[in-house]
C-alpha cells in the first residue's frame, strides 16, 4: 500500500490536526446542521444528522490551511434558508448555495449580495434516491431564466445512470451547472462507462463544472485498490477540463459509517494531483473564478 492510500485508509479516524495558517484555497462543499435550538429541521426530513456547527466548521477550515467554504443548504432543512444566511452574514470569505423548488424559490434579485452563488437541484436515478425537501431537474428548467438574470449558477447533485439522458437538457440551460460528487461513478466500472463518458464530455465542453470528492464513491473498496480507482477517475476529469474542477469536503460527511477524516481527503486529493499548478488551480484559482 502506498503512503498515499494509508491515507486515504485513514478517512475512518477523527479530524485531528494541528492548526495552520489562513490559506487562499477553497473548501466548495460543506453543511451545516444546528444549533437545533435555533435552527430546527423540518417536518417530514430524510434523514436527522448530529448537530455540526458554524464554528466547527471555522476551525476545520482553519486546521485544512483553507481561507474560504463554500455551505450548500440541506434539503433536511426544507425551504428555511436562515442557517445559511445567518452563517454568511458573520463569515465573508464564505459562499453559499441553497435548495428551492420553482415553487417555494426566494426572491434571487440581491441573493450573490448574500454571498448567496447558486441553487441545488437533484436528479438522482432511484425511485427513493432524491431526499425529501429537494428540488428536481425540472424545477431547475423552470428557474433557470431567473438565475441566469440573478447572476448564479445552477448545482446538480445527479449520477452516471442519470446523466446520458438529461445532457441535452443540461447544454441547452443557461446557466453553469456544477455536478456533485463527480457524479457519483461506479468504481466498478472505471472511467470508460457510458455516464462518466457523458460527464467528461459535458466537462470539456466548458458546459459544466465538478467537484472532486471521490470518498462516497470509493468507500466499499479496499483502501489501496480506492486510491488507485480515485485516482484515475479524479485525472479523467482534470484532463477534460482542468479549469471547471474544483474540490469539496462534504464535511460533516452524511450518512457515511464511522468517522472521516478530512485531512485525509484533501492530501489524497493532492497526492492524486501531483503537482503544485494543479493543486493551485483546482484549489484557488477555479473557485475563486466561480464563486467570487
Amino acid at each position: 500500500m502506498t503512503a498515499s492510500a494509508g491515507r486515504l485508509a485513514d478517512a475512518r479516524a477523527a479530524d485531528a490536526i494541528e492548526p495552520a495558517p489562513a490559506a487562499p484555497g477553497w473548501d466548495c462543499h460543506a453543511h451545516l446542521f444546528g444549533p437545533y435550538a435555533d435552527y430546527p429541521l423540518a417536518e417530514g426530513r430524510s434523514y436527522t444528522p448530529p448537530e455540526a456547527l458554524e464554528h466547527h466548521y471555522a476551525g476545520l477550515l482553519e486546521r485544512l490551511g483553507l481561507g474560504h467554504g463554500v455551505l450548500v443548504h440541506p434539503s433536511a432543512y426544507g425551504a428555511d434558508h436562515r442557517l445559511v444566511l445567518d452563517a454568511l452574514a458573520s463569515q465573508s470569505r464564505w459562499r453559499g448555495v441553497l435548495v428551492a423548488t420553482a415553487g417555494s424559490a426566494p426572491a434571487l434579485a440581491g441573493l450573490r449580495e448574500q454571498g448567496i452563488r447558486a441553487l441545488r437541484f437533484s436528479h438522482r436515478s432511484g425511485a427513493t434516491a432524491n431526499f425529501a425537501g429537494s428540488a428536481s431537474l425540472q424545477d431547475l428548467e423552470a428557474l433557470a431564466p431567473a438565475l441566469a438574470d440573478a447572476g448564479l449558477h445552477a448545482e446538480l447533485w445527479t449520477d452516471c445512470q442519470a446523466l446520458p439522458s438529461i445532457a441535452g437538457t443540461l447544454r441547452a440551460l443557461p446557466v453553469p451547472v456544477v455536478i456533485d460528487h463527480m457524479g457519483m461513478f461506479d468504481p466498478t466500472e472505471g472511467p470508460g462507462q457510458s455516464g462518466f463518458d457523458t460527464l467528461r464530455a459535458l466537462l470539456g465542453e466548458g458546459r459544466i463544472w465538478v467537484k472532486l470528492c471521490a470518498y462516497r464513491n470509493l468507500r466499499a473498496l479496499p483502501a489501496g485498490e480506492a486510491w488507485s480507482v480515485g485516482k484515475a477517475f479524479q485525472d479523467a476529469l482534470v484532463a477534460a477540463n482542468p479549469e471547471h474542477v474544483v474540490w469539496g469536503s462534504d464535511w460533516p460527511h452524511l450518512n457515511v459509517p464511522g468517522t472521516t477524516d478530512t485531512a485525509a481527503l484533501l492530501q489524497s486529493f493532492k497526492d492524486w494531483a501531483g503537482d503544485a499548478p494543479t493543486i493551485e488551480r483546482v484549489l484557488v484559482t477555479n473557485p475563486e473564478t466561480l464563486y467570487r
